[in-house]
């Protein structure tokens, strides 16, 4: 076991080299030619198949199945990116088992869905490993779009535009593109800057320029960006993060879990991420489950998942759950956060527990701590938007805001779910809509 596994307070270095390597390697390993035939030959070819209406994108999925199935992968990837650009990042990432996969026959009649997601990063990676970028540009239609933000959303919304002639520049904050893809997503999911070589190979539509270290109200603003360009986009997704509002919040140790998964995103050397030996991590959601997995398999010795109601409430899926447990984070549910104790630094969180609906109990316990992650939620940033509907820009139709010229999609818009793959899908959408507005 390594030296500094029982290590008090936030270090890094706990674990053996090795023991790196081993956890944040691919969760899924990718299937090889003969595993893809054999899991392809599971698809019954439904026609109107309920995987296909369970999918955002609407991806034609017996089809790329088939087209698998057949010798033609190639083929297969042509069929999925059609619909969907991000493919091999939505086949990572997807919440399949609550998607395609739950909806799927073969998951009905014997528990064990069809490989959708494995067999859709089958033909995807296949297809971009050769360099190959399968569309081309229409011709020029002489208009000009701005895309603020280079996430999902953005991303997708700007090749379809590129893709059908408009010249396309994407703006974002960060100093690099991907959005959640490159900053929110855990290491294990996307491997290999995986990330950052789809962006690179959705480029090579041409016609889109980027730029980096601008956002709105920082370098942008709304109105310029209407009298420069013929449309607008905003993809900007949520750049706040919800506070717990307790007393002791600003504590040392007491951190954003979306900062803490972007740190280790970025790092070239994971032995060199800090991390505390006894970590509890608020919330119930993907992010909270990631945080928490990573953080054990960062070398902390006790990792608590707490979340205000039931398992059956929480945004993570059931796999999620279960992968946190067989990772060895403890879960509990129906406690939520009354205080954060210590002398600057956390040193324990109290929690109190509630009924289903909320209600305190009166009854608390105390969870040691030297590390406590906050992942109850984001909001929206940014000035000069577009009127909100609550706490997000309120679109209509395919994007439409409350100015004229001005879409918007992804997690900053009202009818998102928080998935990249629906991001994707508002994005595409609100490019053919600009599209035809531009086009009369």
């Amino acid at each position: 076991m390594a030296q500094n596994v029982f290590t008090q307070g936030v270090v890094a270095g706990r674990l053996a080299p090795d023991d790196y390597e081993a956890g944040f390697s691919d969760l899924h390993a990718p299937l090889d030619d003969h595993e893809a035939l054999v899991a392809a030959d599971r698809c019954y070819f439904c026609h109107d198949a309920p995987c296909i209406t369970a999918c955002p994108t609407d991806i034609d999925i017996p089809l790329f199945i088939r087209q698998i199935a057949t010798g033609t992968p190639d083929a297969a990837a042509k069929t999925i990116l059609t619909q969907n650009i991000m493919g091999g990042m939505c086949a990572r990432v997807c919440p399949t088992e609550t998607l395609c996969e739950e909806a799927c026959v073969r998951e009905l009649a014997e528990g064990k869905p069809v490989l959708i997601g494995q067999l859709q990063r089958y033909a995807t990676d296949g297809l971009q490993s050769k360099g190959v970028h399968p569309f081309e540009r229409a011709k020029s239609t002489g208009k000009r779009v701005a895309v603020v933000g280079a996430g999902p959303a953005g991303l997708a919304c700007a090749h379809r535009l590129a893709m059908l002639g408009s010249d396309v520049t994407v703006y974002d904050a960060r100093p690099k593109p991907g959005g959640l893809n490159e900053y929110g997503i855990a290491t294990y999911k996307t491997t290999n800057g995986f990330a950052q070589a789809e962006v690179d190979w959705l480029l090579k539509i041409g016609g889109i320029t980027t730029e980096y270290g601008k956002a709105l109200g920082s370098g942008l603003s709304l109105s310029s960006l209407q009298a420069e360009y013929d449309a607008v986009f905003l993809g900007i997704g949520l750049g706040g993060v919800n506070a717990l509002n307790l007393a002791g919040e600003d504590k040392d140790g007491v951190l954003d879990a979306v900062d803490f998964i972007a740190d280790l995103r970025q790092a070239s050397d994971l032995a060199k991420v800090p991390v505390g030996r006894d970590v509890v991590v608020i919330g119930g959601g993907m992010t909270a489950v990631d945080a928490a997995v990573q953080a054990k398999l960062l070398g902390a010795l006790n990792v608590t998942l707490v979340y205000r109601r039931g398992r059956d409430r929480m945004n993570a899926s059931v796999f999620e759950q279960d992968l946190a447990a067989s990772k060895g984070v403890r879960i509990i549910t129906n406690a939520s956060p009354v205080a954060i104790h210590g002398n600057g630094t956390v040193r324990e969180i109290e929690f109190e527990y509630t009924t289903d609906d909320l209600k305190p109990t009166g009854q608390t316990v105390r969870l040691a701590a030297d590390q406590v992650f906050k992942a109850i939620g984001q909001s929206l940033e940014g000035s000069d938007l577009p009127d909100l509907d609550g706490r997000k820009i309120a679109v209509t139709g395919a994007g439409r805001t409350s100015v004229k010229g001005v879409w918007a999609g992804g997690d900053c818009a009202t009818g998102g779910d928080d998935l990249t793959v629906t991001a994707v899908a508002e994005g595409r959408d609100a490019a053919m809509d600009i599209h035809a507005s531009l086009m009369g």
